[in-house]
């Protein structure tokens, strides 16, 4: 095996996984990136805190990636969240379970486990080559790159693509690669914005008062679904943890009718019964602003976000009875008409179809070719699920490309 020599394009998680792998098994292994550095957007990720993986039961764990789960469900069970954790902790990056149940690196950042990570695979023989931007293959099938110093052709016995989705660009992930494979053939699943943000029509006066102010103890409702978390009002719509939760079925609705209506609970552990009675209490000399934040606790920004719908409904705020007011109160309705830029979107959904892959993550078009992390078509909710199909499925290519190169994959 030591002769042979592995090709993996993307120098995030997902390539870096499929490179350990590799070299563990004895491969010789060169990493090509096109940034000047590896795992850009996985430092970003870390800036807030590490969020590696989750602790839920792996059942629920992988019914996180809905349609796609039946097809993540080998690689994740194989890697799972427990394996992720007992990797970290033999790069000396132990890890524990927050108050939610997400798993962080004690150190909370991604920088020490990065540079921990690839000082083992520069001891594996594992070479990083930064700045070379993959075009494609020549009429050999060779491997063409576009660096600083020109054009380079790397031949190679197998090729791991792991080049992530298209969001956050600046950090690597452009989706370049998706005409690439389209000329070959290969069934790619458009491109979108995932755990993203929505455009809202907000008035000049909303937007310039709250733009940034966060909605903090809500739920949020679509359809069946409801969730608990915070959402950030932003220039042109809305954001956060909890909003992300709900974009694929927010997402697919916009594409279908042109616009959703999002539903705001802005005191869920209150019923309604509670909140006639106390909006029902004599106001004296108080402004209805005050009666809200005294009645109900609520922030400026809530009440702001009430004096928002009532107006584009033509009402006028104070004069709706309680039972109304409640009822409004538990269910503000916000109607988002678009997705936020893929550009910005934390993650993307789309990527190369499942069935151009064999059970080894392999592409059937494309002997010898392999594929990981983002670039693949499933998408999944934060909480640590990303970056976990992200480690496993490079794990998955990279015992993949073993196989194949040892005749005992699928033919």
């Amino acid at each position: 095996m030591s002769s042979k020599r592995i090709a993996v394009i993307g120098a995030g998680p997902a390539g870096l996984m499929a490179a350990e792998v590799l070299a563990e098994g004895g491969a010789a292994v060169t990493v090509y990136d096109a940034m000047p550095s590896a795992a850009r957007k996985f430092l970003m990720a870390g800036r807030g805190g590490l969020n590696l993986t989750h602790s839920e039961e792996l059942p629920a764990f992988l019914a996180r990636y809905r349609e796609a789960a039946p097809w993540l469900a080998p690689a994740v069970t194989a890697f799972s969240p427990q394996h992720l954790r007992d990797w970290c902790e033999a790069l000396g990056e132990p890890t524990f379970v927050g108050s939610s149940g997400r798993v962080f690196p004690v150190a909370m950042k991604a920088s020490p486990l990065l540079r921990a990570w690839l000082r083992r695979l520069d001891g594996q023989g594992v070479r990083v080559e930064p700045r070379h931007r993959w075009t494609g293959w020549d009429d050999q099938g060779h491997l063409i790159f576009a660096t600083p110093n020109g054009t380079h052709t790397v031949v190679t016995d197998a090729t791991v693509l792991a080049l992530g989705g298209a969001s956050w660009p600046r950090l690597g992930s452009d989706g370049g690669w998706v005409p690439i494979l389209a000329a070959k053939g290969i069934a790619i699943a458009p491109l979108r914005p995932a755990n993203c943000g929505f455009i809202v029509g907000w008035s000049d006066l909303f937007r310039d008062r709250f733009e940034g102010q966060p909605l903090k103890g809500i739920a949020l409702s679509f359809g069946e679904r409801s969730v608990r978390g915070e959402a950030v009002i932003t220039r042109d719509g809305i954001e956060g943890g909890a909003v992300y939760a709900l974009s694929a079925e927010l997402r697919e609705a916009i594409a279908l009718n042109g616009e959703a209506t999002l539903h705001v609970a802005l005191r869920p552990d209150v019923d309604a019964a509670d909140l006639v009675r106390r909006l029902s209490a004599p106001r004296g000399k108080q402004s209805f602003s005050n009666v809200l934040r005294k009645a109900l606790q609520l922030s400026p920004v809530a009440i702001g976000l009430l004096q928002e719908v009532a107006k584009t409904q033509g009402q006028s705020l104070s004069s709706l009875p309680p039972d109304r007011l409640a009822a409004l109160v538990n269910a503000v309705p916000i109607k988002l008409t678009g997705t936020a830029g893929l550009a910005r979107a934390i993650s993307s959904a789309g990527g190369i179809a499942r069935d151009e892959l064999d059970s080894n993550f392999m592409l059937r078009r494309l002997a010898g070719v392999f594929a990981a992390g983002e670039m693949l078509d499933w998408e999944a909710p934060t909480g640590g699920y990303l970056l976990q199909a992200s480690f496993a499925t490079g794990v998955a290519a990279g015992k993949g490309v073993l196989k194949w190169l040892k005749g005992t994959g699928p033919s």
